[in-house]
């Protein structure tokens, strides 16, 4: 292993700029009954089904198309979202009117139809169709199709995860979800809360110099499912955009969940707050899997060292494989040129994890070390520091978004000034 300066490493960084990445809110807890004609679309509808954004509804594929679920409804309830396959032998038009005799009131219907379809969208839609799409379907469409019943019929925003967890302890996975957090927050303007889920040890409220009395413990402890005013009561405010859930950081108990402990939490979060970054700490249990899974993005964050590369790049590929149809999870590098420590080049390492990291922040035991002490982000530090930079592009890349900019005092005067300019040209 060789050292190498890390003013070099941006030669190998992922700079590539943010993209407003399409996201797709996760269905609620419903029922979803496929009834295909084809072997290629139940298989489509079976992988479907083991996509994260579906982890709450139970959906279950069977053959036969629109006649099989006419039979089957004429004995039992309908679920609350039927997909049918359209059949090229068959008037989907006619097999709609006669479902309809036995469907249940609330229940929505997805149509997936091919090119050759004589019926036209109108008709499907008033014969109740909530939406149609055109074959072949690929996973990631059904995901799309489900989930958008009711992402577009709640007037609520549901929130984008962010899960942040380091390659191996003591990396500053929870130093990097916080700086990350300060700049989506301030920089570019969108409400956030963080999450550290470290219970026992967690440092958000040290980093943030807030000593709350209640946090996620208290959360977490509810006998009932935790309301938005409950949440509300447990955030302690950071700033006017930013929010944190703390962790006791007491070892009164021992913190053992289970896998979907903090499901609840989430859920109630994600229908208040634009953006959540979950501190996840280093540990691999079922509910911190859980948690990594069920994020929209993830960053992993790792040291240039030969344990940090092994650890990262089984995490990436546990991770990557367990959503295949999400972005691949992200990773960046920190403390990179620590004083004599060997280390492995970043080009070397992003060789062996088969991608780029999206960062490679310098070590400054003087910048990070003053912050933590004085309770501070680095952006409070030092608003010009090249890491501070650094954190406002991260932030850009996880979450698409660019940075908003604070309007001037002689905004509207330029404004009219310009109108004034164009109706004289006119």
């Amino acid at each position: 292993m060789i050292k190498r300066d890390h003013q070099d490493s941006d030669e190998h960084m992922d700079v590539t700029p943010p993209r407003n990445d399409e996201y797709i809110s996760p269905a609620p807890r419903v029922s979803v009954q496929a009834y295909c004609a084809s072997v290629a679309v139940a298989t489509t509808m079976r992988a479907a089904s083991e996509d994260r954004r579906l982890g709450k509804a139970h959906l279950s594929v069977h053959m036969g198309g629109v006649a099989a679920a006419i039979e089957a409804y004429q004995k039992a309830p309908t679920p609350n979202v039927i997909v049918l396959e359209t059949e090229v032998e068959h008037d989907i038009l006619e097999g709609l009117d006669e479902l309809a005799a036995v469907c249940d009131a609330g229940t929505r219907v997805v149509v997936i139809g091919s090119a050759s379809d004589v019926a036209p969208y109108r008709e499907l839609v008033r014969r109740g169709v909530s939406d149609y799409v055109v074959g072949p379907v690929q996973p990631l469409d059904v995901v799309r199709a489900i989930c958008g019943l009711y992402a577009s019929s709640e007037e609520v925003a549901v929130g984008r995860v962010i899960a942040v967890v380091g390659a191996k302890g003591g990396v500053g996975a929870s130093t990097v979800a916080h700086n990350v957090a300060w700049a989506i927050a301030r920089d570019l303007a969108i409400d956030s809360v963080v999450i550290d889920l470290d219970l026992a040890f967690g440092t958000a409220g040290l980093d943030f110099n807030q000593d709350p009395v209640q946090g996620i413990a208290n959360a977490i402890s509810q006998q009932e499912r935790p309301d938005t005013a409950l949440m509300e009561r447990l955030l302690a405010k950071c700033t006017d955009r930013l929010s944190l859930l703390a962790a006791p950081a007491t070892l009164d108990q021992v913190y053992d969940f289970g896998a979907d402990a903090f499901d609840a939490i989430f859920d109630t979060l994600r229908m208040t707050t634009p953006c959540i970054i979950l501190d996840v700490p280093h540990q691999w249990s079922a509910w911190t899997k859980r948690a990594l899974i069920g994020a929209d993005d993830i960053l992993v964050v790792a040291e240039p060292d030969l344990a940090n590369m092994r650890n990262a790049k089984n995490m990436l590929n546990v991770l990557k494989a367990a959503r295949p149809n999400d972005r691949p999870p992200l990773y960046c590098l920190n403390q990179v040129g620590m004083h004599k420590r060997p280390e492995i080049a970043v080009r070397e390492f992003a060789k062996a994890i088969e991608s780029q990291p999206i960062a490679a922040i310098p070590f400054d035991s003087k910048m990070f070390g003053t912050a933590a002490n004085n309770g501070q982000m680095i952006a409070q530090v030092s608003a010009t520091h090249k890491t501070t930079t650094m954190f406002l592009q991260m932030a850009q890349r996880m979450t698409g978004h660019a940075v908003t900019k604070k309007a001037s005092l002689l905004t509207p005067i330029l404004k009219k000034l310009q109108a004034a300019t164009a109706r004289k040209r006119a």
